[in-house]
């Protein structure tokens, strides 16, 4: 059996997380201002780099670098950076190391003129169109499925009048999950991938049109939430206004990631018409019917567990308390790329409240269990601040299967779930007891809202196809591509 010690993972947590962020100024706010706003608001996407990209009278200017938003950017940078329109990126490393030359927004200078480009989401194709890029002449200067969608947008460019028509032509050929932004000299172009994977809004700010992963980024920058983009849609927004056109491309059951609602979008964020805080809230309700338990009171581990914490409560009767508090400036521990930065991570990040425990019997609500490196260090700290039981409810159903998308989910010999049954991984954990959210009740975690959703994590039924290079990438040790689960790598309609 493996041991799932504390010390023994490789690393815990999910790590999606990028996110993009895009205008087109009317000029009354100039648009590196804007998106520094905007990336302080996605933030908690990514915060191993960020970058800005503006167009000036036809010419396209960057400044981007590793670090957060607030220690890559001041005010005389973003007032070297003047325009009429910018894009905008935070990121997690999904595909691509950790390195300033992944950074994005990715700025390439071609034939036709510059173009500018970011991107949230993973290409499930990218290995195969990378190579044959590459035995046509291409020399790709980053790691990263940014880069794969830039060469084929510029050479699809060379057949086509437009930019727009460009970026149509090029998602007919790349597959997975994207929401981009591409910028061009005179046009912002916004697209979302034929599933709809990853959010993507649209704002308006007086005359200027905003782009955004999530609807809280436009708060930031005082602009009003208009639509999402749609699965499939491509917006152009230009000096004639705004505009959509939408490609042709079959049958594409909209799968947009289930995770964006139970960990990685901001409560104050709305996606697809769902109220992020409200799914979260319907979590723990759901939880507190499915898995009840006799109690002193209800606590969330920071951040992304306390909503559900508040929705336990309100359902079970049990007081919510405020008992773990949580350093502000330390960023999300899934974030931190090495292990030995996340395990301090979780040593300085979160401290339970002694005299609020002490003597009590506790439900503690977190967001989901991965690897499981971090959660028997939590309920450990209760433990030792003096909680006479701690019971453990989770957010999320248990993770099955791997992610294509742009979560990195592992392996499955690397996710604990797969490997040990919930009395074991309770009993690993040091909790009393143990429920998960089950994997039927996401549609009702929803309010039963249309939002059809990918939970390929939890199910291995995947909506878009998987090549056998991506599949690869995260097999399980002894997994076989043709005989273990083939069937759930060619596609499913759920």
């Amino acid at each position: 059996m493996l041991n799932y010690s504390f010390d023994n993972y490789a690393k815990e947590g999910l790590h999606e997380e990028c996110g993009v962020f895009g205008i087109f100024s009317d000029g009354t706010i100039p648009p590196a201002n804007a998106c520094y706003n905007g990336l302080l608001a996605l933030q908690h996407r990514g915060q191993e780099s960020c970058g800005i990209a503006v167009t000036d009278d036809g010419v396209i200017d960057y400044h981007k670098n590793m670090g957060l938003v607030t220690e890559v950017f001041n005010n005389s940078i973003l007032d070297s950076l003047p325009g009429q329109m910018g894009i905008s990126h935070v990121r997690y490393s999904t595909a691509g190391g950790s390195v300033l030359e992944n950074a994005q927004p990715l700025v390439m200078r071609y034939v036709k003129g510059t173009l500018a480009v970011a991107h949230n989401g993973n290409l499930t194709n990218a290995v195969e169109i990378r190579r044959e890029l590459e035995q046509t002449g291409a020399i790709f200067q980053t790691t990263i499925d940014s880069e794969v969608i830039c060469y084929v947008i510029a050479r699809e460019r060379l057949k086509c009048h437009s930019v727009e028509e460009a970026v149509a032509a090029a998602m007919q050929k790349i597959k997975g999950a994207y929401s981009l932004l591409v910028m061009s000299p005179r046009k912002l172009i916004a697209a979302r991938d034929p599933h709809g994977f990853r959010p993507l809004c649209i704002g308006k700010y007086n005359n200027s049109y905003v782009f955004a992963s999530e609807s809280a980024a436009l708060d930031a920058c005082g602009a009003e939430f208009v639509r999402d983009v749609e699965p499939g849609e491509i917006v152009v927004a230009d000096g004639d206004g705004i505009r959509s056109i939408k490609p042709d491309f079959g049958e594409k059951k909209k799968s947009l990631c289930i995770f964006e609602y139970i960990y990685f979008a901001r409560s104050d964020s709305f996606i697809d018409g769902v109220s992020v805080y409200e799914s979260r809230k319907q979590a723990g309700r759901i939880l507190a019917r499915e898995f009840p338990v006799e109690a002193d009171m209800v606590i969330g581990v920071p951040e992304s567990g306390i909503d559900a914490a508040i929705g336990y409560s309100e359902e079970s009767g049990i007081p919510y308390e405020k008992a773990i508090v949580k350093n502000g400036y330390i960023g999300r521990t899934f974030i931190k790329p090495t292990q030995s930065d996340r395990m301090k991570s979780v040593r300085i990040k979160l401290n339970p409240i002694a005299d609020m425990v002490r003597g009590k019997r506790v439900v503690m609500i977190d967001d989901s269990i991965v690897r499981g490196t971090t959660i028997d260090r939590i309920v450990t700290m209760l433990r030792e601040a003096g909680a006479k039981e701690v019971h453990m409810r989770i957010s999320s159903p248990p993770f099955m299967w791997p992610c294509y998308y742009g979560t990195d989910i592992p392996s499955r010999g690397e996710l604990i779930a797969c490997n040990h049954s919930i009395e074991e991984i309770t009993k690993l954990s040091g909790a009393d007891s143990l429920g998960y959210l089950p994997v039927e009740c996401l549609s009702e975690m929803l309010n039963y809202k249309n939002v059809d959703f990918c939970d390929g994590c939890f199910t291995g039924k995947y909506p878009a196809d998987i090549t056998h290079e991506t599949f690869k990438g995260k097999e399980r040790g002894g997994m076989n591509f043709d005989k273990d689960k083939k069937e759930n790598c060619q596609g499913s309609d759920k």
